[in-house]
């Protein structure tokens, strides 16, 4: 009898052990932990915040040390990211001031989490140099190359506005990036909307200079980084993480041009010259969301829709996450 209950006794805490077991593997499972790392993907665009955090590696391997891999996708513009982020094909996107703004009008569901510094000193409009062009007023009647639904299209409106001309002044002939070089560097356009590393490339190589730029029309151009809206509500943990990791590479960059200089023309296969003249005219951050860069969002979605542009009002502070 004795030996009975002792058995009984061992059976009892055998289950029990069993059961610990099982609830704990079960909890593991159920909230990540001990499991695989969690693969997010990124959109970027050649020259930007996240093409510097890619091509250091310091990212990747903080990001992969807190159970995170980092999968980088390239893309020529803000408009293609938009389209790869509305179907779900990445996570984070690093866009300019404008692709977000028409996206959410077109119905995307998407979630601006953070804010870059400016780069208005390497956006803007580009024109050859020695034919004739000093002034906006003397595009009058000439043709303007410029990306639909980026940030090039917003600096052009701007332009025109600010020089007294209308869109019927000119004509204006959306174009892809590639596309558009080829038009400017041949002279089937007269003049070019765009942004760095194209706009430093043209000055150094295509004879070109930009006739006015972000900072002549008080456009700060600045970089955002949006995520679906339900991705974004879901992972904030790890959003605190892409901003802190890519602010880190933003000040090494600050504090070493020249290294950077050095790693960024290698990986975008450029003049040395070029991308000094991007890298020298432009200070890097990747901050939290702030009012005022949800101000200087919000005027572009006002231009826009006055324009007919889009054709529903945007409220940019209904699609912004603060995070503390």
């Amino acid at each position: 009898m004795k030996n009975n209950h002792v058995h009984r006794k061992i059976f009892v805490w055998l289950l029990i052990g069993v059961w610990i077991i099982i609830a704990y593997f079960g909890w593991r499972q159920a909230t990540g932990a001990g499991t695989s790392t969690k693969t997010i993907t990124i959109g970027y665009q050649a020259g930007d915040e996240f093409d510097i955090s890619k091509t250091r590696g310091a990212f990747a391997k903080k990001m992969k040390a807190k159970g995170y891999t980092v999968k980088f996708k390239e893309f020529q513009n803000g408009s293609a990211e938009m389209q790869a982020l509305a179907n779900g094909s990445i996570d984070y996107a690093r866009i300019g001031d404008t692709p977000g703004i028409t996206a959410l009008a077109s119905g995307t569901k998407l979630t601006y989490v953070a804010a870059g510094a400016s780069k208005a000193n390497g956006s803007g409009i580009l024109v050859k140099k020695g034919q004739g062009i000093n002034s906006m007023s003397d595009l009058k009647g000439k043709t303007i190359a410029y990306t639909k639904g980026t940030s090039s299209e917003y600096m052009l409106r701007k332009a025109l506005q600010k020089a007294g001309l209308s869109t019927s002044d000119v004509t204006l002939k959306s174009l892809d990036q590639s596309a558009a070089a080829v038009a400017f560097a041949k002279g089937k356009v007269d003049a070019w909307a765009n942004w760095d590393p194209a706009t430093s490339q043209a000055e150094v190589t295509e004879n070109a200079k930009l006739l006015v730029n972000g900072t002549t029309l008080g456009v700060n151009n600045r970089s955002f980084i949006v995520a679906p809206t339900k991705f974004a509500k879901q992972n904030k943990a790890v959003t605190k993480l892409v901003i802190k990791y890519s602010n880190a590479d933003m000040q090494w960059a600050n504090k070493h041009k020249s290294k950077l200089v050095a790693m960024m023309q290698k990986k975008l296969k450029l003049k040395k010259a070029v991308v000094e003249k991007m890298v020298n005219r432009r200070t890097y951050k990747m901050t939290r969301m702030t009012k005022t860069a949800v101000k200087e969002l919000q005027d572009i979605a006002n231009l826009f829709y006055q324009s007919k542009i889009i054709t529903k009002k945007v409220q940019v502070k209904d699609h912004v996450q603060y995070l503390k």
